[in-house]
């Protein structure tokens, strides 16, 4: 018996420590926060494949329909709707026609990944809706939530997925850190994982007494026009570099994380010296420049910083958890170059606030920073924070604060009883 509504929790997520390294394959420390976006299905009267979308947060009720262009602008949270639609339509067939209601409390465009929140909660809602997962072409296919992760990530960047085939995306080519914390989160706890092999490596507390400060700069860290193109610059410069070892070497990596096991082993396993000579037939191949720093800021986030901080974190150094951070910070800076005044700014003022740690995240271009400070003097440090922020120049008036411990993943809830 179909259900008549399926509703579905999608929080956002903090990126920890792991810039731009999931769609090398590589690792990342991810969290969920205690803050999404609520996405309800309800079957509706209506063509199979119609779909009746709302949102609490904009005006109007959008008519789309599988494999029919619904002429939104880009960016527009009509899009991501009708990007998991026509997704499963083509992966699994003609779904039933519903209503879909959409709500969130996450800041647009603030870095904590609402675009994927939206697509993520979506999926979800629509494929319960509709029984797919109780199927043997999603079965197969999607095991687990680490799987799930995989495949909503392959929804918004348009690639296949196994046997299921892909379809174009919303325009990003990013990989699935946002999907895994997403759909595998622990509450207080940071995932540490990695995408080549994709898996969850561990999953470690952050410390009782301690929460994030999210400093949301107001800055719209938005992927569409021109910061599109600078964001998708990021995974075409590893492409570029991975395409040269594999004609160089004769080999078929699909990442560069599979090029570094080939010229490591299992010594990758355990944190590598940021200057490692075995990586320097990788090295070699990059052009000086953007592809150089490019490819450097990835080697030493991925196989040096991340493993670090990891380690800081399980036993419970944070001291040596904020060094990783400091460092991971001034690459996104000077080799990553995806960082604006106002996170920049943002990171430097919550250093000389005291905490304990500071780190823009996310996409970049825009965006939010994250500081580690004791939960007792949590409210005072973000009321702190942005009223310095605010009277710096270039401040949107939008830029704000929140306070979150790891939360937990993404979850289907039950109908409050009538």
């Amino acid at each position: 018996m179909t259900p008549s509504a399926i509703t579905w929790v999608m929080p956002g997520r903090i990126e920890v420590l792991g810039k731009h390294t999931d769609y090398g394959g590589g690792r990342v420390l991810v969290c969920a926060v205690d803050r999404g976006v609520t996405v309800q299905a309800q079957e509706a009267a209506g063509a199979p494949g119609s779909l009746e979308a709302a949102s609490e947060a904009y005006p109007g009720t959008l008519q789309l329909r599988a494999g029919t262009d619904p002429q939104l602008p880009p960016g527009h949270w009509g899009r991501y709707a009708q990007t998991v639609l026509d997704r499963l339509t083509d992966n699994f067939g003609p779904l039933r026609p519903a209503r879909l209601t959409v709500a969130s409390d996450l800041p647009p465009a603030s870095g904590m990944s609402s675009s994927s929140a939206i697509i993520t909660g979506t999926a979800m809602a629509l494929a319960d809706l509709n029984e797919l997962p109780a199927t043997e072409a999603w079965a197969g296919q999607i095991p687990d939530r680490v799987a799930l992760a995989g495949y909503a990530a392959s929804i918004e960047n348009g690639k296949s997925f196994g046997t299921l085939r892909g379809r174009p995306g919303v325009g990003t080519s990013g990989g699935s850190l946002d999907h895994t914390g997403m759909l595998t989160s622990e509450e207080g706890r940071i995932s540490y994982a990695e995408f080549d092999p994709m898996r969850i490596i561990d999953r470690v507390a952050l410390p009782e007494g301690w929460s994030f400060v999210v400093g949301v700069s107001g800055v719209l860290a938005e992927k569409t026009g021109a910061a599109q193109e600078a964001y998708n610059r990021g995974p075409a410069l590893l492409g570029e570099i991975l395409a040269r070892w594999n004609q160089h070497t004769g080999r078929a990596d699909g990442t560069l994380q599979a090029a570094l096991r080939s010229l490591v082993g299992e010594d990758l396993e355990a944190p590598l010296g940021a200057a490692d000579e075995r990586l320097d037939p990788l090295r070699q191949l990059a052009a000086e420049g953007g592809e150089r720093e490019r490819l450097e800021q990835f080697l030493v986030e991925s196989t040096h910083l991340v493993p670090r901080a990891h380690a800081a974190l399980r036993s419970g150094d944070l001291d040596a958890f904020a060094a990783a951070v400091h460092t991971s910070q001034r690459l996104a800076e000077t080799h990553l170059r995806n960082q604006v005044p106002q996170t920049v700014a943002l990171v430097r003022s919550a250093e000389e606030l005291g905490a304990r740690a500071a780190s823009a995240f996310g996409a970049g271009f825009g965006g939010s920073v994250w500081a580690l400070v004791p939960t007792a003097d949590a409210d005072g440090f973000a009321a702190e924070w942005m009223g310095r922020y605010r009277r710096t120049d270039g401040a949107p008036e939008t830029a704000g604060a929140l306070v979150t411990r790891p939360g937990a993943a993404g979850r289907r809830i039950a109908p409050v009883p009538a």
